[in-house]
C-alpha cells in the first residue's frame, strides 16, 4: 500500500517526465501540467478509502442538501422520479448483517436500486462528488458530499439518524453496506452460476461463421389498443441508454415476425405538429450561434433539446407557448419553476442576467437554430 503522499509524488513525477518528453517530441505544443492542475484532476477515492479528503457531514445536514439539490431528480426519499431509477429499496436488515442482498438472487424481483448493487461506500461518495448535481457537477462542498452520502445511507437503513459520515467513520459505514460482500468474479454470463446458469466466461466470444441465426424475432409487443395511447413512444425517450422507445405509430407486428430495420415515420395530418404561431426570428444567424454557445456553456442542453422533449420541454415548445414573452422567460430562467411542463422542477439558473435575457429573446422570437 502507498501513502497519499507517495501516490501524489509518483503522479507528479510521471506527469513531469512524460510532459517533458512530449515537449521534446512536439516543440511549441502544450506544456507540463502544474502540481495545482494535477491536484484538480486527482480527486478519485479508492475502495480502501485512500484519496478521501478530511471532512464530515451529518444525516440531518444531508437531508437539507438533498431536499434543495437532489430531490427534484431522485425523489424526496430516493424513490426516483419519472427520469431516474430508484436509489433506495430492495434491501433488508438481514442484507445489512450478511453483506449480500438476497433480492439480487431472485428471478421474480426485477428491481435494481443503487443500494442493492453498490458494494463500496467510496463509490457513492466519489460519484456524488464528481458528478452531482446533474445540472451543476462538482458544485457540492466536501461537507455536503459527506452529508448527502450519509442521508442516502440513512434512507436505506444502513446508518442511524444521528450518524456523522467522515473520512474517519466511512469504514464503519462500509461494514454495514447491504451488498458489501456481493462482488464476485464467478458469475460468467447471465444468469450465471449463482442462479443455475452456464459458466461460460463473459469474454469468451466467438463470431458466428456457420449455421448463424437468420434474425431476431419478436416474442411480444404492445397490444393494438395501447400502442399509441400516449403518443409515439420513440419521441418521448432519450436516444441514450437501453430504453429508447418503440415507434408506436407503426402497425403492430404479429408474434414471431422477423425484426427488420424500422423505416422512418413520415408525419401525418394526425401527428404533424401544428403550425407555430410564434413570429419568425429576426435574429441573425450569428446571434443564434451565440445563443447555442450559451446553452451549452450553462448546461441547458442537459435537459432541453431543439424539437424533442428530454427532461424538460423542447426549445420549440417553449417558443410556441411563450412567443413574444422575452421578459417573462428571462425571469423564469433565473428563478426556476415547476408544474408548467410536468412534475420535474427546473432549478434556478445561476447565469448572468444579460445571458438569460439573450436566451429568452431567442426563445421568444421562435428559437430558430
Amino acid at each position: 500500500m502507498f501513502t497519499w503522499l507517495e501516490r501524489w509524488t509518483a503522479l507528479v513525477l510521471l506527469v513531469t517526465v512524460f510532459g517533458a518528453q512530449a515537449q521534446e517530441r512536439f516543440p511549441g505544443i502544450g506544456r507540463v501540467a502544474t502540481p495545482q492542475e494535477v491536484a484538480a484532476w486527482d480527486i478519485d477515492v479508492r475502495p480502501d478509502l485512500k484519496g478521501l479528503p478530511a471532512g464530515a457531514g451529518s444525516v440531518a445536514k444531508g437531508q437539507d442538501v438533498w431536499e434543495a439539490k437532489c430531490a427534484s431528480c431522485h425523489g424526496v426519499f430516493g424513490e426516483a422520479t419519472e427520469v431516474f431509477n430508484p436509489l433506495v429499496g430492495g434491501t433488508t436488515a438481514d442484507d445489512i448483517k450478511t453483506g449480500n442482498v438476497a433480492a439480487l438472487r431472485r428471478l421474480d424481483y426485477p428491481s435494481r436500486t443503487t443500494l442493492m448493487k453498490v458494494s463500496q461506500v467510496s463509490t457513492l461518495w466519489d460519484y456524488i462528488n464528481r458528478a452531482m448535481p446533474w445540472s451543476q457537477p462538482k458544485s457540492l462542498s466536501v461537507e455536503e458530499v459527506y452529508a448527502v452520502t450519509a442521508y442516502l445511507l440513512n434512507l436505506g437503513g444502513v446508518v442511524p439518524n444521528d450518524f456523522v459520515l467522515s473520512d474517519k467513520t466511512m469504514a464503519e459505514a462500509q461494514k454495514r453496506l447491504p451488498n458489501r460482500n456481493g462482488k464476485t468474479t464467478a458469475h460468467a454470463l447471465w444468469p450465471g452460476r449463482e442462479l443455475g446458469g452456464a459458466a461460460k466466461p463473459d469474454v469468451n466470444a466467438t463470431a458466428c461463421m456457420s449455421n448463424c441465426k437468420a434474425g431476431t424475432t419478436i416474442a411480444s409487443s404492445l397490444p393494438a389498443h395501447a400502442r399509441n395511447a400516449h403518443g409515439d413512444l420513440s419521441e418521448q425517450n432519450r436516444t441514450v441508454g437501453p430504453q429508447r422507445g418503440a415507434q408506436t405509430l407503426l402497425p403492430e407486428l404479429p408474434q414471431g415476425t422477423a425484426l427488420a430495420p424500422l423505416p422512418p415515420v413520415a408525419p401525418t395530418a394526425a401527428t404533424k405538429p401544428a403550425a407555430a404561431t410564434a413570429p419568425a426570428s429576426t435574429a441573425p444567424a450569428s446571434d443564434a450561434k451565440a445563443v447555442q454557445a450559451l446553452l451549452q456553456k450553462n448546461t441547458c442542453t442537459a435537459c432541453h433539446a431543439a424539437s424533442s422533449k428530454l427532461v424538460g420541454p423542447s426549445w420549440a415548445e417553449v417558443a410556441k407557448k411563450h412567443a413574444g414573452k422575452a421578459e417573462h422567460l428571462a425571469a423564469k430562467i433565473r428563478s426556476g419553476g415547476s408544474g408548467v411542463w410536468g412534475p420535474i422542477p427546473m432549478p434556478p439558473q445561476a447565469l448572468a442576467e444579460p445571458d438569460a435575457r439573450r436566451i429568452a429573446a431567442w426563445l421568444a422570437a421562435g428559437a430558430t437554430p
